[in-house]
């Protein structure tokens, strides 16, 4: 028998993964153009070149020794690339140590509060949010505690505040946002620090940043490290290089955190323990040649703006998102985001119901599609607003 608590977890499974299968089944029957699966965000560009010229220059003339073991928390050359990336952005004065080479955001996430709870301490996370992160917080007998943000997808501070207990050891943040793609301002991680500091013991920012290289519109994503003391970041190339298949990532320990060398060596102690041992050698030499690179952030924001289009044009209502790769809108009145994700199925488009956010009342849609399906799901749009008797706000 498999433990009741992972059954129990089976039985809820994943609503992400539930559609991204369910688009692949009507892929095979319709066609592939036919169906706008915007279920998951699976960055579609190719790495850039600098990503592919590593690759290939490591292959054609290896190390000796470079498929071997090396410190736990990854080389010293690419820990101090990445630190002195992250001082000139923060100001700060970030040495190698500060971080550990981890094998994707996930691995960053788990490592880092594997270190941080006890048993029945507490994590406050902002809905909506990554729904991955109950389970991370569970997986080391944490509970998470859910604060919900405005109407924008902001953080109210007074709200955190009221959720604080003696049991809270740490909140989640994650700008640009997933699923909702707002981007917190610096004047919010100003106040959230202030506020922070003033409790009566320590917690700490776990700053979750896998898409802090996507914003749009011309905007810079503030760094967490200037405004937030006691800040630990969780970051991964999956989304700025097109890498989610190859799972490589970091944790960096803020310098101005009081428990600066007490974490540095617990994540470490935490991402050999938990099974990770050290993160993969050969990207992380990779990474050392392409710190600098990201995809065509561009083409991301000509696809939003596209979808953002089709679904305001339909009659639609939505928050246009400044970063990440999803759009995060609101479902018609009187239906709920289950029923809405259902009508819209019907016309083979795919999205996922708010409630798997821990935010009711709106469906998320990932934009880093094809931009052939975009433009293809605008009839769609149309066929979903028109059976619902929503009024178009522009021509088909």
């Amino acid at each position: 028998m498999i433990s009741s608590k992972i059954k129990a977890k089976l039985a809820g499974g994943s609503a992400i993964r539930k559609m991204f299968e369910e688009g692949n089944r009507l892929k095979a029957i319709y066609g592939a153009d036919n169906v706008f699966d915007f279920s998951i965000g699976n960055p579609d560009l190719e790495p850039p070149h600098e990503v592919s010229d590593a690759l290939k220059d490591l292959a054609d003339n290896p190390t000796p020794g470079m498929h071997g073991y090396m410190s736990n928390s990854g080389y010293e050359s690419t820990r101090k690339i990445v630190a002195d990336k992250r001082s000139a952005e923060s100001s700060l004065q970030i040495g190698p140590d500060a971080v550990c080479m981890t094998v994707g955001a996930a691995c960053a996430m788990n490592d880092v509060l594997h270190s941080l709870l006890d048993d029945g301490e507490e994590v406050i996370v902002l809905a909506p949010y990554f729904m991955e992160y109950n389970g991370y917080i569970e997986n080391h007998n944490g509970v998470p505690v859910i604060v919900p943000t405005d109407e924008n997808f902001m953080p109210v501070i007074s709200r955190i505040k009221d959720a604080i207990t003696p049991k809270t050891k740490a909140i989640i943040i994650n700008s640009p946002n997933n699923p909702s793609g707002v981007v917190y301002p610096a004047s919010l991680l100003t106040e959230l620090n202030d506020m922070l500091k003033a409790c009566d013991h320590t917690i700490h920012v776990i700053s979750d940043e896998p898409y802090i290289d996507l914003a749009y519109d011309g905007m810079t994503v503030p760094c967490a490290l200037s405004y937030i003391d006691n800040l630990i970041v969780c970051f991964s190339w999956s989304k700025s290089l097109s890498l989610p298949g190859e799972r490589i990532g970091y944790t960096l320990v803020s310098p101005k955190n009081e428990d600066y060398e007490d974490l540095t060596n617990a994540i470490v102690l935490s991402h050999r323990t938990l099974g990770s041992v050290n993160a993969p050698a050969i990207w992380q030499k990779v990474i050392e040649r392409s710190i600098d690179a990201k995809v065509d952030v561009a083409n991301y924001e000509h696809r939003r703006n596209l979808l953002y289009s089709n679904i305001i044009d339909a009659g639609f209502d939505s928050v246009k998102p400044n970063g990440a790769l999803y759009i995060f809108m609101n479902t018609p009145e009187g239906l709920t985001d289950a029923e809405f994700a259902e009508i819209c199925a019907k016309q083979n488009i795919l999205v996922v119901p708010g409630a798997a956010f821990s935010c009711p009342g709106y469906c998320r849609l990932a934009f880093c599609v094809s931009e052939t399906s975009i433009r293809n799901s605008r009839k769609a749009f149309f066929a979903v607003a028109e059976e619902l008797g929503i009024e178009h706000k522009a021509e088909l």
